[in-house]
């Protein structure tokens, strides 16, 4: 059906479409109202949070591999993992700011041309660790390990899109959308029990060599419950909040996401900012990732010494002082051990 043109009636009329979902229990979908339907771990797992689950790989386990192994893939959680009771029910809705919605089947999905890409996923808040040590933060408490390198496979958005009517390298549709929403089935406390949701521009998703991914295959095998069965959004190069699981939506809107995880965390903040003087409005959400390095072949010992960094996170700073915030995300710090010899003085190695 065409899309309406006025913000309010598209809001009101997907939030109806959306809820309609959930009484049909999201066509193929089940999301479990507690945690005893938990899809099995690696038990060498470093468990940072049990209920929703988050975990990461020791350091040795994670430099085993150039690509990382499904069972050693850090697991970032919002709440219980949706359950699939039927895969031939289970559809992806594409509306908004277009002139057609349209459902698709997984079948009509894997129709389409299947390409691989080899990305890197990374959550905002690795290292955050670090940071808490100088001042508390408020988050998952990750070590170094919050980041996998795996091999996507699936349909390009680009495709998708231009299947229906959006054309490759298309910045507005015709209706004014700008902007790619991605709304999973998960419920999330910090989306009052709502789903979880983000987006990237329209330029980017129409984009053929952005290789953003609708992905049903991670390393080879079909996705797992963990990393968002049966289809999930990848998007290279970005923070691994915008690479959606468990995909039941795709919105063209206007502005960006108004998500919590879009609009209320997961922005670069400097030192001086606290929970007192923060106004989420004044950032941008973070979107591209800079350069990381840490030590995987030993374990801390100490933290870094003094420095200073760009309030921007385009640098790696000596100290994690300087670019220490209130949510502990994008520590590009120095990352430091120390390695004690018996008849040597101790010596310490940087990155």
């Amino acid at each position: 059906m065409p899309c309406p043109s006025s913000p309010i009636l598209f809001l009101a009329l997907c939030s109806t479409r959306q809820e309609a979902r959930k009484e049909e229990r999201m066509p193929g979908y089940r999301v479990p109202s507690d945690y005893s339907q938990e899809p099995p771990r690696h038990p060498s797992l470093r468990i940072n949070a049990k209920e929703p689950f988050n975990a990461e790989p020791l350091r040795c386990n994670l430099l085993e591999s150039y690509i990382t192994t499904v069972d050693m893939f850090y697991k970032r959680n919002h709440g219980p993992i949706p359950l699939v009771d039927n895969i031939d029910r289970y559809r992806v809705v594409i509306n908004g700011l277009i002139e057609n919605s349209r459902e698709f089947s997984m079948a009509e999905i894997r129709s389409l041309p299947k390409y691989n890409v080899t990305a890197t996923l990374q959550c905002a808040g690795n290292r955050r660790t670090a940071m808490s040590k100088v001042k508390t933060v408020k988050g998952v408490g990750w070590d170094v390990c919050a980041l996998g390198n795996a091999v996507w496979g699936g349909a390009k958005l680009s495709d998708v899109l231009e299947w229906i009517g959006i054309p490759k390298l298309t910045a507005v549709t015709s209706l004014g959308g700008k902007h790619v929403e991605f709304v999973s089935v998960d419920q999330c406390k910090e989306e009052k029990g709502g789903p979880y949701k983000a987006s990237i521009p329209l330029s980017q998703a129409t984009n053929p060599l952005a290789d953003v991914l609708l992905a049903y295959e991670m390393n080879g095998e079909v996705l797992n419950r963990d990393h968002g069965y049966p289809l999930r959004v990848i998007v290279p190069g970005v923070i691994g909040a915008r690479s959606v699981k468990w995909l039941d939506c795709i919105n063209i809107i206007e502005e960006e996401s108004q998500g919590f995880f879009m609009q209320k965390d997961y922005k670069m903040f400097p030192p001086s900012v606290n929970w007192d003087n923060i106004v989420w409005s004044s950032r941008r959400p973070q979107m591209d990732f800079p350069v990381q390095s840490a030590i995987c072949s030993l374990e801390d010992v100490d933290v870094v010494k003094q420095g200073k960094v760009d309030v921007a996170a385009n640098v790696q700073p000596e100290s994690v002082e300087e670019i220490w915030n209130l949510r502990g995300v994008l520590n590009t710090s120095w990352h430091r051990v120390r390695v004690r010899n018996a008849s040597l003085p101790i010596a310490s190695s940087n990155l």
